[in-house]
């Protein structure tokens, strides 16, 4: 079977989500390892991060909605924190899920 090539936009949210959980890992890793209240759970929400950058380069329907899921989460997160993250997240959830839901990008889920 032939590897369906993502659209560009899907390359780059899927790599970006790769790249946010790896680096989220790395960080909270010594939070983990001192065993810190809730380091756990930061650890498998940045996991969770690398399923959905690699479920999005295989092409999975239900990955794009993990992924927007994901980023809704953090939105909701940021809206008891401050109003500049609120405003960033918000802005980044809404552009991530209109490249991930444009025609291009639908075709390429459909096909896969």
């Amino acid at each position: 079977m032939a590897w369906n090539k993502p659209p560009l936009a899907v390359f780059v949210i899927a790599c970006l989500y790769i790249f946010v959980g790896i680096l989220g890992i790395a960080h909270h890793f010594p939070e983990l390892m001192t065993s810190e209240r809730g380091a756990i759970w930061i650890e498998l929400i940045e996991l969770l991060a690398i399923v959905c950058g690699a479920s999005l380069l295989r092409g999975y329907n239900w990955g794009r909605w993990l992924t927007v899921a994901w980023l809704a989460g953090h939105v909701v997160l940021t809206a008891f924190e401050s109003l500049p993250r609120f405003a960033f997240h918000a802005l980044l959830c809404a552009a991530i899920a209109w490249l991930l839901f444009r025609p291009d990008s639908a075709q390429f889920f459909r096909r896969a």
